[in-house]
C-alpha cells in the first residue's frame, strides 16, 4: 500500500467501497523503507475510512526462496483474518493474493474473487525474467500455469484489466464470458483535475523545473525499465528535438537520474534539454501540468494484452495527450487520434510521422478528459466492483 500503485490502484477503490457500507481488512506485502516514508499516512487515510491493515515485509534477499518464504507467510496471515472475521469474500489481486485465496476458499468455503492484473505468469517470461531455458523456471513456470487454471476454475469471478485480456480467456481458457467483469486501471478525476493549476502554478512550477515558458514538454510519468521502453521513449524525444530544439522531456520519476542522464548522453541528446523530478501521489497532478504530450512504450508481448497502464487514465484525466504504442485496448482508448497518437512501429520513421502530426495539432483537453471518464472514470470503476460484489456474495 505504500507503492505508487497501492495508493492509485488499490485505496481509491476501497475507500470508494467502504463509503458504500462494505468493510475491509487489507493484507500486502510491504517494502521497509516505503513503509518507514510512507506508513504512517497510510495508515491514517486507512483509519478515516475504517479500513483495517495488515502486512508481511516484503523480501527480496534470496531470489525464489524469498518469494517462496513470503508466499507462505502471506497464506498463514490471510488463513489467519479469514478464521478471526469470516469475510464474505476474499478480494485477490494479482495471483500471489489468489493463491492465498484459493487456500482460504478451500479450507474455509469463503468465496474468492480474482482480480487477475493481466496474466501473471507468462508475464514473468516475456520480460525475461523466467528464462525457461533454465530448469528452475521451467519447473515455476509448470507449476504456476497450473495454479493459474485454478485460480480461473475455482474463483467465484475473474477481473480483467482489458477487453483484450477478456477475450483471450474466453476463447483460449474456457473461461465463461459472464464469469468476467473488465474494470480497467482507472483515475480519480478529482485528484487528476487540471483546472485546479492556474497559468500563474504552472508558471511557477516550470520555473522550479528550469524550463522556459516558451518550451515544449514532453513527460513520462512513473517508474523505468521493466516493460517500459526508456530507449525507445528517448529515441522519440530526440527526433523531438529535431523539430522543435526547444523541447524538453520531463520524467516524474523515482529512478536515478543518472540511470536516465546515460542513456540520454549515449544518444548524443543534451543533458539540458531532460528534466528528472520525483514525486509523491499528490505532487503528480502538478508536475504533470506543465505538459504538452506524455509519452509511454511498452514491450509488446503476448502478455501485454491483459496490460491497463495506471499512467494512461491519469494523464488523459488531467487533459493531456498520450503518445504510446498498441498493447491492450490503448488503440480503442485513443480512439482515432483524438486523445494523442499510437506508434504502431517503434522506429524513427514511425518518430518522425507522430512528431508531425502532433506539431501540428492542436489538441481539445476537454475531448481528452471525456475520454478519461469514459474508460477511466474511478467512481466507474468502485460502481463496477460493487456489482462485483453483489453478485460473489453469498445472501
Amino acid at each position: 500500500m505504500t507503492d505508487p500503485l497501492g495508493q492509485s490502484q488499490v485505496l481509491p477503490y476501497l475507500q470508494g467501497l467502504a463509503a458504500q457500507g462494505y468493510h475491509f481488512h487489507i493484507l500486502s506485502a510491504e517494502k521497509k523503507q516505503r513503509l518507514q516514508n510512507r506508513g504512517h499516512k497510510i495508515k491514517a487515510m486507512l483509519n478515516h475510512a475504517g479500513i483495517k491493515w495488515s502486512y508481511i515485509p516484503f523480501t527480496q534477499t534470496i531470489p525464489i526462496l524469498s518469494k517462496v518464504h513470503d508466499q507462505w507467510r502471506l497464506n498463514q496471515k490471510a488463513l489467519e483474518i479469514a478464521k478471526n472475521e469470516k469475510p464474505d469474500l476474499i478480494h485477490c489481486r494479482s495471483y500471489v493474493a489468489a493463491e492465498a485465496g484459493l487456500l482460504i476458499s478451500k479450507k474455509l468455503g469463503i468465496p474468492f474473487l480474482f482480480d487477475m492484473r493481466g496474466f501473471w505468469v507468462d508475464e514473468r517470461v516475456d520480460s525475461g525474467q523466467w528464462n525457461l531455458k533454465n530448469p528452475v523456471y521451467r519447473y515455476l513456470y509448470r507449476i504456476y500455469k497450473k495454479k493459474e487454471k485454478q485460480f480461473l476454475q475455482q474463483a467465484v469471478h475473474i477481473v480483467s484489466l482489458t477487453y483484450a485480456g477478456k477475450n483471450e480467456l474466453i476463447q483460449n481458457y474456457q473461461v465463461p464470458e459472464s464469469k468476467i467483469s473488465v474494470i480497467p486501471c482507472c483515475a480519480d478525476p478529482e485528484h487528476f483535475n487540471a483546472v485546479k493549476y492556474s497559468n500563474e502554478i504552472k508558471k511557477e512550477v516550470r520555473k522550479k523545473l528550469n524550463i522556459p515558458f516558451h518550451s515544449p514538454v514532453l513527460s513520462y510519468l512513473g517508474s523505468l525499465g521493466g516493460w517500459y521502453l526508456t530507449d525507445e521513449m528517448l529515441d522519440f524525444f530526440k527526433v523531438l528535438l529535431q523539430y522543435n530544439p526547444d523541447s524538453v522531456f520531463l520524467f516524474i520519476t523515482h529512478n536515478s537520474p543518472e540511470e536516465i542522464l546515460s542513456k540520454a548522453r549515449s544518444k548524443g541528446i543534451p543533458e539540458e534539454a531532460i528534466r528528472i523530478q520525483p514525486a509523491h501521489r499528490e505532487e503528480v497532478p502538478m508536475y504533470l501540468s506543465v505538459s504538452n504530450w506524455n509519452i509511454f512504450f511498452i514491450k509488446k508481448a503476448y502478455s501485454k494484452i491483459g496490460s491497463s497502464p495506471t499512467k494512461m487514465g491519469e494523464v488523459m484525466a488531467s487533459g493531456i495527450p498520450v503518445i504510446c504504442n498498441d498493447i491492450g485496448d490503448n488503440t480503442k482508448i485513443i480512439r482515432g487520434e483524438e486523445a494523442g497518437i499510437v506508434v504502431h512501429q517503434l522506429n524513427t520513421e514511425s518518430y518522425e510521422e507522430a512528431v508531425r502530426k502532433l506539431t501540428n495539432k492542436i489538441y481539445d483537453s476537454e475531448k481528452i478528459k471525456y475520454l478519461a471518464a469514459r474508460f477511466f472514470n474511478l467512481h466507474d470503476g468502485v460502481n463496477s466492483y460493487l456489482k462485483v460484489y453483489q453478485s460473489s456474495i453469498k445472501s
